[in-house]
């Protein structure tokens, strides 16, 4: 279940990439692109939580997981932005990012 959410996050995060590169060069991201990064980046959350669902699980995954749904509330915020048709803070893309790969890394760990 771990391995599968992980592929889910890294297709997430080649999206977001794309995404992030738009808005920091103030430009606006295609909406359908921001679209699938949510909805891969939301099953990868739903196969995290039926890991946990069925018992303990190492730390790290449970930070991880943590990370990544902070990373979640953060692309909310950003995909408000980008509905009010308004450019997203640069500072909030990059804290965005940066949550998501810290979380998707310490799950990697735990695969590798």
């Amino acid at each position: 279940m771990l391995t599968y959410a992980l592929f889910a996050f890294a297709v997430a995060a080649l999206g977001g990439l794309v995404l992030a590169a738009h808005v920091l060069r103030g430009k606006f991201a295609p909406w359908a692109l921001s679209l699938l990064h949510a909805a891969l980046g939301a099953t990868g959350l739903v196969l995290l939580i039926m890991l946990l669902l069925q018992g303990p699980v190492a730390k790290p995954v449970l930070i991880g997981f943590g990370l990544l749904v902070l990373a979640a509330l953060g692309g909310f915020f950003l995909a408000a932005y980008h509905q009010r048709k308004k450019l997203p803070p640069k500072p909030v893309v990059l804290i965005h990012a940066g949550v998501a790969v810290a979380g998707f890394l310490l799950l990697l760990a735990q695969v590798v």
